[in-house]
């Protein structure tokens, strides 16, 4: 018999979650949004999926605080949750404070989206935070490395959203511009070129939510972009006095 997850958020990445987690748990899907579950979960309201030993959040880290509240009543004393935000600092924070003492918690961060994962996840990475406990964040980095096959990166969240505000907001800015500046090119092409819009549509599907969290929940991001704009604005200068 297949033990319970609970999974708060079936949208493109909780379905992404639960394709990959369904051979070995029984998924309890929660989202109001949600009306076909792809085969993948059993939906359901949202106290039966937080009652499960291990509860999964994929909810946009902007709701996280809301729905923290609403599934705490619900958790078990001894309940292992794990978020999958792309930002970390913000969303330890609100678990700890918010979550009943005895729930244990673990963050995490896949280094991947439906996109980049959509042909199969081993080989690609994933952050995993201690927030509450270093033994439930080894076993899920242990869990992740084994059974996923994820390369595994155990680091705190400060330190994950340091290196995050240039790896991600550096990435989903230049494609917001990219895209902004469409149509482009497609027919005289060069490779470099290529390689840069193939990494603009890894992220062109993502939701607004998503770059919100980025670029507004990361608290390194502004520090980032102003960096980023200050060259820009050199690089300009450096064109026009040339």
């Amino acid at each position: 018999m297949r033990d319970r997850l609970g999974l708060i958020g079936f949208g493109a990445f909780g379905r992404l979650t639960a394709r990959h987690l369904s051979a070995g748990f029984e998924i309890l899907a929660h989202d109001p949004a949600a009306s076909d579950d792809e085969g993948l979960a059993t939906l359901t309201d949202l106290a039966t999926a937080a009652a499960c030993p291990t509860v999964v959040l994929a909810v946009p880290v902007e709701v996280l605080e809301a729905t923290l509240i609403a599934i705490g009543p619900h958790l078990r004393p001894d309940a292992l949750v794990i978020d999958v935000g792309s930002v970390k600092v913000k969303p330890a924070k609100a678990m700890n404070a918010l979550l009943p003492p005895g729930v244990r918690i673990v963050g995490t961060h896949p280094l991947f989206g439906p996109q980049s994962g959509k042909d199969g996840i081993a080989g690609l990475r994933i952050a995993v935070c201690e927030v509450r406990g270093a033994k439930d964040a080894r076993r899920v980095a242990a869990f992740c490395r084994r059974a996923l096959r994820l390369k595994v990166f155990q680091v705190s969240p400060e330190d994950h959203d340091r290196e995050a505000a240039t790896v991600q907001g550096l990435t989903h800015l230049i494609a917001r511009v990219l895209m902004a500046m469409e149509p482009l090119p497609t027919r005289m092409t060069t490779a470099s070129f290529d390689r840069l819009m193939q990494a603009v549509d890894m992220v062109r599907h993502d939701s607004p939510a998503v770059f919100r969290a980025i670029e507004r929940d990361n608290p390194f991001a502004a520090e980032v972009r102003e960096r980023f704009f200050a060259l820009a604005d050199e690089a300009r200068g450096g064109v026009a006095s040339n």
